[in-house]
């Protein structure tokens, strides 16, 4: 037999063997080279553009038919200019509660009728496309949200614009994605893109949009996604400062943070926004849940939540619609204690009832109205109680506003940037860190498995971790956990012989599935399995090891990370890779299989929960 016969088709890191794609139904047509990579990139981050510029404007025109719906429900004239309704209470008197529940039996025929995706905040059903759906988002959604968001918060709902519009960017994104020829990856880049963009464009805070889509919508921090999502965030922001003016959301005045004369006192605030975030989440699942037990049609569960709503909002005005006028208010230190209570429970009891109805709408501006009072209503009290203690109202609200939310959505480091972006007052830092980051500790330990994002989720029956660490397998390299005796076999071996030899538990071939072929000289020419030597005897019982192996290996090297090898086993639908010299890839170094590759999780487990003696241990032995 010569050389040229016992010679193997090898499939490395480059190489690309046709026929053993075929074999594998692999399409090779929808894998990029790896040299696309990089233009794969460029492609995608001016798609990216193009998504910050659409959300850009779809921002601003959702905030107009906002104040449109807002101008015909309560004013009765055609207006697009940005209003609050709470001014409308003197000349409407009880049709104040009756508006409200006009524009819930809208949303709720919208969502029966058109799609039910529309109900909620946005973000939960944004993560779901992601997780659940490949990123991929219906049309009419990005049509239906906006609008039935507009006519929810413009006829009084205590909602904000943001979470629809994170829902529509996204849903642009998706679209953009399913109509350019993309990868499920780039499709939800694309999605998260428009989800940053939105957040962006709302609150002029770019850093923010991006953070969030990372830690809720990417499950991921790679330059392909983190490139994008700047493109888009950025030209968002350009956007909004073209037609929105170039300032924040919220004018905040210059105001004292206090540090570290007050630290004592952010610590107490940190806990107790903590409590909150909780409170508020099991609250709103609560209340869905009394939703879904009423005996009527869920079409009017958001009628039903309006009234409520109407009710709170005919005593206590500011509750109706957005109110981003009133937590500048708050954010500026302009209200006395007892508005800041009313406000606190009244601006939270109507977000539960309406949201927890299945109704349209955002949940920032609200939770940082209800939490902003919180923060400003503490910092009067401990006022009181230490008169010397000078606590600003306006810094604890910021703070506040920032921590509960933050915690709520375990979306921390978004909401610390998001606070920062707001204010643009570096001494906001620090009692940012610190309260953002006591709330979270608190709210993870008394909530672990779910957030105010994330529960409805779970109860769906998916699984969210919005963990981020690096996979081990992309820092354990091949040589680490290889087999460096592999399981070899002459290719002049009978097949007869072999099979004798499995079937009397010999250990060199009986603890292996596979077997690499050698030929005289000791180099690999193919890899025979325990199905080829079964297939072979009842073709041809006579046949050597050579005759039934299969010559199209593919391979790994001892320098190549465990990801990429595993990820050759997936593509090539094999479970053990001969292990070679990439300087003559016909010399075999050592083997890799499942348990190689398996041993890597092994030692990282091992690194979580294996103690390890200290030095003080050590210390008492040898004193003994």
């Amino acid at each position: 037999m010569t050389e040229a016969n016992n010679s193997a088709t090898i499939v490395g890191s480059t190489g690309t063997d046709k026929t053993r794609l075929a074999v594998t139904g692999v399409n090779t047509a929808d894998r990029p080279a790896p040299e696309s990579a990089g233009f794969r990139m460029v492609t995608v981050s001016f798609l990216a553009a193009g998504v910050g510029l659409i959300a850009g404007c779809i921002a601003f025109l959702l905030y107009k038919l906002i104040g449109l719906f807002t101008n015909l429900a309560f004013y009765g004239h055609f207006s697009f200019n940005f209003v609050s309704p709470r001014y409308s209470l003197g000349h409407l008197g009880l049709w104040v509660i009756i508006i409200p529940v006009i524009g819930g039996i809208i949303v709720g025929v919208m969502a029966k009728y058109g799609s039910s995706k529309i109900k909620g905040h946005g973000i939960p059903e944004a993560m779901e496309a992601v997780l659940a759906n490949r990123s991929k988002i219906e049309p009419r959604v990005a049509i239906l949200k906006p609008i039935s968001a507009a006519i929810a918060i413009g006829t009084g709902g205590p909602f904000g614009a943001e979470g629809p519009i994170i829902q529509t960017g996204g849903a642009v994104g998706s679209l953009i994605g399913q109509v350019m020829h993309t990868t499920a990856a780039e499709r939800k880049v694309l999605l998260a893109c428009g989800a940053a963009a939105g957040m962006s464009a709302t609150f002029n805070t770019p850093i923010a949009g991006v953070i969030l889509a990372i830690e809720l919508l990417l499950f991921e921090f790679k330059a392909r996604s983190f490139i994008p999502l700047v493109i888009a965030s950025t030209l968002a922001a350009a956007v909004h400062m073209q037609l929105l003016g170039a300032g924040p959301m919220f004018t905040v005045a210059p105001m004292d943070f206090a540090i570290p004369r007050a630290l004592p006192f952010y610590l107490l605030l940190g806990v107790i926004c903590g409590l909150a975030a909780v409170g508020f989440t099991r609250v709103l699942y609560w209340v869905e849940d009394l939703f879904e037990k009423l005996p009527v049609d869920e079409l009017w569960w958001p009628a039903i939540g309006a009234l409520g709503l109407g009710i709170i909002g005919y005593f206590v005005p500011r509750v109706l619609g957005v109110g981003y006028d009133t937590i500048g208010d708050i954010l500026n230190g302009n209200l006395a204690l007892k508005i800041l209570l009313v406000v606190m429970i009244a601006k939270a009891a109507a977000l539960v009832i309406s949201l927890g109805s299945g109704t349209s709408g955002g949940l920032l501006a609200p939770m940082f109205m209800s939490s902003a009072a919180m923060g400003g209503t503490l910092a009067l009290g401990l006022n009181y109680l230490f008169p010397s203690a000078h606590i600003s109202a306006g810094a604890f609200a910021i703070v506040a506003m920032g921590a509960v939310f933050g915690a709520a959505s375990r979306a921390t480091f978004s909401f610390i940037i998001f606070a920062f972006e707001i204010t643009r007052d570096y001494n906001s830092v620090l009692p940012l860190m610190l309260v953002c980051v006591i709330a979270d500790g608190i709210s993870m330990l008394l909530m672990p498995k779910a957030s105010i994002m994330t529960e409805k989720l779970r109860r769906r029956g998916m699984k969210i971790n919005q963990d981020y660490e690096v996979d081990v397998l992309l820092h354990t390299v091949v040589s680490e956990t290889m087999d460096h005796e592999a399981p070899t076999i002459l290719a002049s071996v009978s097949l007869s012989e072999l099979a004798d030899r499995i079937g009397s538990g010999d250990p060199q071939v009986s603890r292996h599935q596979g077997m690499l072929v050698l030929d005289g000289e000791g180099k690999l020419s193919g890899i025979i399995t325990r199905g080829d030597v079964l297939r072979a005897l009842e073709k041809n019982p006579s046949g050597t090891v050579l005759d039934a192996c299969s010559r199209n290996v593919v391979v790994t090297y001892p320098d190549e990370t465990l990801h990429e090898a595993s990820e050759k086993m997936l593509r090539y639908n094999v479970g053990r890779l001969p292990v070679v010299d990439r300087a003559d890839e016909r010399r075999i170094v050592g083997y890799l299989g499942r348990p190689g590759i398996m041993a890597a999780r092994r030692r990282k487990i091992d690194e979580e929960y294996v103690r390890e003696p200290g030095w003080f241990k050590g210390f008492r032995r040898t004193a003994g």
